[in-house]
């Protein structure tokens, strides 16, 4: 079996920079294979590719080494800079470009990299492309390091600034609130602050101080501690916690009380509810949101539509089903109206213009649902069985749900980009999930090996 097959996982190419799959040698045949896919499914001799990256030190080399590759088949690179995922993903259709390059990899620690491809609409890259990527990749011959100018276009970042702005009304105004803003010195650390700034708030920052070392280190949407503390300590009206690649999002309240991606969801369906803009009267969520949000969209009679873990199939769910808000608990909030990807900036604007329009303040949003207890164990492994093949791990998953029954419930699945299955547990008794879910995590360590 070839090493270069599965290269692609949930979120594009992660790993390690500097190591297998993240190798210059590969990453320049990655730029040579893209261009050659692009061109086929686009009709383009020569493909445009608008290119991204957060703050992580790799970043630059890996760019060039994408850029070398490419050229090699007529393609153009157009490099914005330091920039967020769902800028890309709003420029490269504005650009009329055949793709886009985001160089990031999320929430993951500095020595982590990644490589995220979009299609010209700006979705993320279409899995038929990505297995054509990976074909050519066997095949292609080493491609030359020799150093390739790149096009580069920062100012690009104003046409993604004034789009924020035109989703809210003409007058729309943040004047009079102190809000602490954590970039998680990553993507937004000199976008976010500014522009939040731009629109009257008084904003307090923490995180936004990369060194390309420090990214979601101790801070960000991952950490939300300081944010919390920092909230209480100013006497600030609330907080906005990025991911180091800003496609995610977590609020806290005035009183530091954290809001995710399940508060997030409930705030927006019910307002969006209220003011006849929830088309469809459903919102998609994932497998892994809270009981409680589930109950709250219920009482409100909202339909709820449910996908595995990940923002592409949420996106995926709301071009199936014409829908409006969709998102996960880890803060990918999907606006789709405005945009087919998570966009921690767009969620928190979208948020702030819900909640000040109905002047509520953002602890209003902490009475919408109750928080189901909710247990999460991450069981590091060697390999990835089929959970159902392991008979004494299914067994176990088998009991704690039954144990459960309808107060509760049980999701196992695998990390997409990490070797760890993932035990969630919910139910009305914290100290039973956490038995439950460690003889689950026991099982797994047996039959899977502990990394």
């Amino acid at each position: 079996m070839s090493t270069n097959r599965n290269l692609f996982g949930t979120d594009g190419i992660r790993g390690i920079a500097g190591r297998f799959p993240l190798e210059k040698s590969l990453i320049r045949k990655l730029g040579a294979a893209a261009a050659e896919v692009y061109a086929k499914q686009t009709h383009q001799k020569k493909p445009l590719f608008i290119m991204g990256r957060d703050t992580r030190a790799s970043g630059p080399w890996i760019a060039q080494a994408f850029a070398q590759g490419a050229a090699l088949h007529g393609a153009k690179v157009i490099d914005i800079g330091v920039v967020s995922t769902p800028s890309i993903a709003y420029l490269v259709p504005k650009l009329k470009a055949t793709g886009g390059v985001m160089i990031s990899a999320s929430h993951n620690p500095a020595e982590f990299n990644g490589i995220k491809l979009f299609g010209p609409t700006g979705r993320k890259c279409a899995d038929a492309w990505e297995l054509a990527m990976e074909s050519a990749i066997e095949t292609h011959p080493e491609v030359p390091a020799k150093v390739v100018t790149v096009s580069k276009k920062p100012a690009a970042i104003r046409q993604y600034l004034a789009f924020l702005k035109s989703t809210v009304p003409p007058r729309f105004s943040l004047k009079g609130m102190t809000l602490v803003v954590d970039c998680s010195n990553g993507s937004l650390s000199a976008i976010a602050p500014a522009f939040l700034k731009s629109l009257g708030a008084r904003i307090v920052t923490i995180g936004a101080s990369p060194n390309g070392r420090n990214i979601n280190a101790g801070v960000g949407s991952q950490h939300p501690e300081k944010l919390m503390q920092k909230i209480r300590r100013v006497k600030a009206d609330g907080g906005i916690a990025f991911d180091g690649d800003a496609d995610r999002i977590m609020l806290c309240d005035e009183k530091g009380r954290l809001l995710d991606g399940d508060y997030i969801l409930a705030c927006a369906a019910r307002i969006l509810k209220d003011e006849k803009k929830l088309r469809g009267n459903q919102v998609v969520v994932t497998v892994m949101a809270n009981l409680g949000l589930i109950k709250a969209l219920e009482s409100w009679k909202i339909k709820v539509e449910a996908t595995p873990v990940g923002d592409r199939f949420v996106s995926e769910c709301l071009d199936r089903k014409n829908g409006v808000i969709g998102g996960e608990q880890s803060g990918h909030i999907i606006f789709h109206d405005h945009l087919p990807t998570g966009d921690g900036l767009l969620t928190g604007l979208q948020i702030l213009r819900m909640l000040r329009h109905r002047d509520q303040p953002l602890s209003w949003v902490h009475t919408l649902m109750r928080k189901f207890p909710q247990v999460l164990v991450n069981v590091h492994v060697k390999e990835k069985k089929p959970v159902d093949q392991c008979a004494a791990l299914h067994q176990s998953i088998q009991e704690a749900t039954k144990v459960l029954g309808n107060e509760g419930r049980v999701v196992i699945r695998y990390s997409g980009t990490e070797p760890l299955l993932r035990i969630m547990m919910e139910g009305p008794e914290l100290n039973q999930l956490k038995a439950l879910s460690e003889a689950i995590a026991r099982r797994a360590r047996e039959a899977l090996g502990a990394a």
